[in-house]
């Protein structure tokens, strides 16, 4: 009799396999309070591994960590007014506190633009502090209608970055360091997850920006995920919370400053684009166990050698995890190490021992061969470097074997609705097209230039439109 799937196949029901993937690798739970969620020391796990790898390449611009406070007072938010017009619908707000009605209500944190501003003008005096280059890693609270775990939620943990410069230039080419530097660094290196940089339009650009880039990934289904994003923010904060400096010609200036972001979200991102009908496949360089040593059978000399290999591998810089739990069925334990999406497993059972081999099973090209135990600690870093590259490349044939290229608005709204992404030019499409294709819930993912780099203007000619139905 055939085994009964642990998952829903993904080809049956998208959303409801997603669903089922969290639950079974014990990634997140539902919170209390609809929208949030909790996310399991599995889940946590991936997301401190996102962390470290961002924040080193952050700190490597010069950025700095810091920390804000989490309640900011609402007339801040009031003072830049696209700002505020943009996140109204979303706020959560506080009115009372220690048993009294506040004087002033205070908004939960859902970017933290207004009151960063509100410090950077006491802190920037002079040129001589610019470029101020602030970063930190908190949670925000943005209130959610439709919750969905780690894509949509009324909570999420992220790192936002607030800079101030002195001329427009230097803000406009921070920005876009940051999402060449560190977001699509870490996308492709890292999380080994394609994606389509390019420049929002100016209907979906954050709220008090002038210009926000964007990191565009397709997931397994076809739909786009946006993955992180850079703004511009030009001087609209800074002229709100007058951020003002004295410029080397003795005069005050206002600062230039961008603002950029990454989520949580990542972690959605991961099952949707590398999962499979089996679980998730993590990249090597991500996972925070790249290899699990099992110990078939409660033999004596099989828990000895599990224990010593992984002592072995662990010294050799592999980040390694001995399964020694022989009280569990060895079954269902290589079930949940394959749900969890561990790059490698190295099994090993008395009649291994005997031959000095021991079964290697790869997660991520799929497939299991006896090698010898002595040679693990030399093939197993060109293995994860193989499956790492690998999903690097199976996201990007996704990408571009689902990508078609139109010339109508009907074109690009068939193929985004097919399951795809559709590539039309811009000066076809333009702000009404954009309005006829939201009717039919696609959007405007990003502008790229026609050799597809990211376009300076906007309405430059030979702009392409990538068109997509989005989570």
């Amino acid at each position: 009799m055939a085994k009964a799937p642990v998952l829903t196949p993904r080809a049956d029901d998208f959303p409801r396999w997603y669903q089922d993937l969290i639950n079974k690798a014990e990634l997140a739970d539902n919170g209390p309070v609809r929208g949030t969620m909790v996310i399991r020391p599995y889940g946590y796990g991936l997301w401190e591994r996102m962390q470290a790898e961002m924040d080193a390449r952050i700190k490597r611009t010069g950025t700095e960590n810091a920390y804000f406070p989490l309640l900011i007072p609402q007339s801040y938010l009031t003072r830049e007014a696209d700002h505020v017009e943009g996140f109204a619908p979303e706020l959560a707000v506080v009115t009372h506190g220690g048993g009294k009605e506040l004087e002033e209500p205070a908004v939960v944190r859902p970017t933290s633009e207004t009151i960063v501003n509100e410090y950077f003008s006491k802190w920037v005096q002079s040129y001589r502090d610019l470029p101020l280059l602030i970063n930190q890693w908190a949670n925000v609270v943005r209130w959610e209608l439709r919750p969905r775990l780690f894509l949509r939620t009324s909570e999420f943990l992220w790192q936002e970055g607030h800079t101030a410069h002195a001329t427009y230039e230097e803000a406009r080419d921070f920005a876009a360091r940051i999402q060449r530097e560190v977001y699509g660094d870490f996308l492709e290196n890292v999380l080994a997850i394609d994606f389509v940089s390019g420049r929002k339009t100016v209907k979906e650009r954050f709220a008090g920006a002038v210009n926000t880039l964007t990191l565009e990934s397709m997931m397994g289904d076809g739909k786009a995920l946006q993955m992180v994003t850079s703004h511009e923010l030009g001087q609209n904060f800074a002229k709100a919370f007058n951020t003002r400096y004295l410029s080397k010609e003795g005069t005050q200036e206002l600062v230039w400053q961008t603002s950029w972001g990454s989520t949580t979200r990542m972690i959605g991102a991961l099952v949707m684009t590398h999962g499979d009908d089996d679980g998730l496949r993590v990249p090597p360089r991500l996972a925070q166990i790249q290899v699990v040593v099992l110990a078939i059978k409660a033999d004596e000399a099989v828990l000895a050698k599990v224990r010593e290999l992984g002592d072995r591998l662990t010294a050799a810089g592999l980040r390694v995890r001995v399964d020694d739990r022989t009280d569990v069925p060895f079954g269902r334990r290589a079930v949940d190490w394959e749900l969890k999406g561990v790059p490698v497993r190295v099994e090993i059972g008395p009649r291994d021992l005997e031959n000095g081999t021991a079964m290697l099973a790869r997660r991520i090209p799929g497939g299991k061969e006896p090698v010898a135990i002595d040679a693990l600690e030399g093939l197993l870093p060109g293995v994860l470097d193989e499956d790492q590259a690998l999903l690097l490349r199976q996201s990007r044939e996704r990408r571009e074997s689902r990508t078609t290229d139109v010339s109508t608005t009907e074109e690009a709204a068939e193929a985004a609705l097919a399951g795809g992404w559709a590539r039309v030019p811009w000066a076809t499409l333009g702000e009404e097209g954009e309005a006829r294709l939201a009717e039919q819930s696609l959007t405007v993912r990003c502008l790229i230039a026609e050799d597809g780099s990211v376009p300076d203007d906007g309405d430059a000619p030979g702009n392409l439109a990538i068109v997509a139905r989005a989570y």
